[in-house]
């Protein structure tokens, strides 16, 4: 790993290593073992034995909310603020003066100002920053086309096969973008580089803020070794606490306790962290644009209002939601469901789940309990559900309160594998072969 002059870890395995080191002050290229830049006499120097073989990047704005604020008031430079809204709330981003006092993102506004009464709090705008988001990701988009936004503040880029275009190696790019996003926007991010999605997310928040860190081949097994579960993108709280009692409290532990165990005991995502574990991560940077939920609807022919109508209904919603992040591999934590009464007036009921998923089974748990509280005798006339909140997929643990959850997973990963391999109507779910009413 390196960053503001942080030499690598050391070296082991084979790696084809291209060294490469950069001044972070005038951006020029510097020789691997300069302690300053003979240019301009900078000593943030980017020097890492795999810098220039590397593609895959992570950027991250910098308490993004916070920041935009900061830039158009300077009077709030070196105050502590919060974007939230009043006592009753929560917050949504704390600048880095703030985090000093305790002070994070989704804490009771009440608890923040009690950690740090001297807090100064800001009223979000989501307008302004989604605006000056848009900004930042079409300079992104100037680097290269391969731009995945995770978020309004942050996104992956893949700049493979960009050296030509930009003459210029994927890190020294990577470092022009951060200087013109600084010059353009007025705020400073922090990148992460490596060879994959998941060591760059890793990489951009290691250094923050104004940061630039990587991770190469070579060092990814001692690098993760002893990183804590808690700090993998993904591990919920919940589901942190479980691997905990379980006695993996690092990523070492995991590895230890290998692929086949870890599926065994915690079903898919168990699986996907024992890859993690070796630093292991296929996903491609997708540039499909940021979504923002996935549903699926429809309407009756005629208005219904039984139970067993409206679930066998709902059922084959949630496949077609769950196929959908399956196939763009992505999860969501809120669930919800929309309902159209017979006279057009139109029920939302939404649920925060305790850890993001993608599953149909968990998308109609949950639903079929929102939906039963609107059981109640009103005819519909359309019925939907969907994820929102969405995140990168990381594997499916189900309800951690539910016994049956992974066994449940399990079942509908290999219905998934059948109806690729034969068919959609190849499997089928019990619940799915009743006709619907429509």
């Amino acid at each position: 790993m390196a960053g503001q002059g942080m030499t690598g870890l050391r070296e082991t395995g084979t790696v084809e290593a291209q060294p490469g080191a950069y001044c972070r002050t005038c951006l020029n290229a510097v020789a691997p073992d300069v302690p300053a830049c003979p240019s301009c006499k900078g000593r943030r120097i980017l020097r890492h034995a795999e810098l220039n073989s590397l593609a895959i990047a992570h950027i991250d704005c910098d308490a993004f909310f916070a920041a935009i604020e900061k830039r158009d008031n300077p009077e709030l430079e070196d105050k502590p603020v919060i974007i939230g809204g009043g006592r009753r709330g929560v917050v949504s981003t704390a600048c880095y003066i703030a985090r000093i006092y305790g002070v994070h993102s989704a804490m009771p506004m009440f608890k923040a100002l009690k950690a740090c009464p001297d807090a100064v709090v800001v009223r979000p705008d989501h307008t302004k920053y989604s605006r000056e988001g848009h900004r930042i990701r079409e300079l992104m988009r100037e680097v290269t086309p391969l731009v995945e936004p995770l978020s309004i503040d942050e996104a992956f880029l893949d700049l493979s096969g960009t050296q030509r275009l930009h003459g210029a190696p994927p890190a020294q790019t990577l470092l022009r973008l951060q200087r013109e996003i600084l010059d353009q926007v007025g705020i400073t991010v922090s990148v992460g580089l490596s060879f994959n999605k998941f060591l760059a997310k890793t990489a951009s928040d290691l250094e923050k803020p104004d940061g630039f860190a990587v991770i190469g081949r070579a060092e990814v097994l001692d690098f993760l070794a002893p990183r804590p579960v808690r700090a993998i993108y993904g591990v919920g709280p919940a589901f942190a606490r479980k691997l905990e009692r379980d006695g993996l409290h690092t990523l070492a532990d995991i590895r230890r306790r290998g692929a086949k165990a870890m599926a065994q005991r915690y079903g898919d995502m168990g699986y996907r962290l024992a890859r993690l574990s070796r630093g292991e991560d296929h996903r491609k940077v997708d540039p499909v644009g940021e979504r923002k939920s996935v549903s699926s609807e429809t309407t009756f022919n005629t208005d219904h209002g039984d139970k067993e109508t409206l679930e066998g209904v709902l059922w084959r919603l949630c496949v077609k939601v769950a196929d959908i992040m399956k196939t763009k591999d992505i999860s969501g934590s809120v669930v919800t469901l929309k309902l159209k009464t017979s006279a057009f007036k139109t029920r939302t009921r939404r649920r925060t789940l305790s850890e993001p998923s993608q599953l149909a089974d968990t998308l109609f748990r949950v639903g079929r309990e929102l939906l039963a509280a609107e059981l109640d005798g009103t005819q519909f006339r359309l019925i939907g559900i969907g994820f929102s909140e969405l995140t990168q997929a990381m594997g499916d643990t189900g309800d951690l309160l539910d016994p049956q959850a992974i066994r449940r997973a399990t079942a509908e990963r290999a219905m998934d594998q059948a109806r690729a391999k034969f068919g959609t109507d190849a499997v089928i779910k019990g619940r799915a072969l009743k006709p619907s009413k429509r």
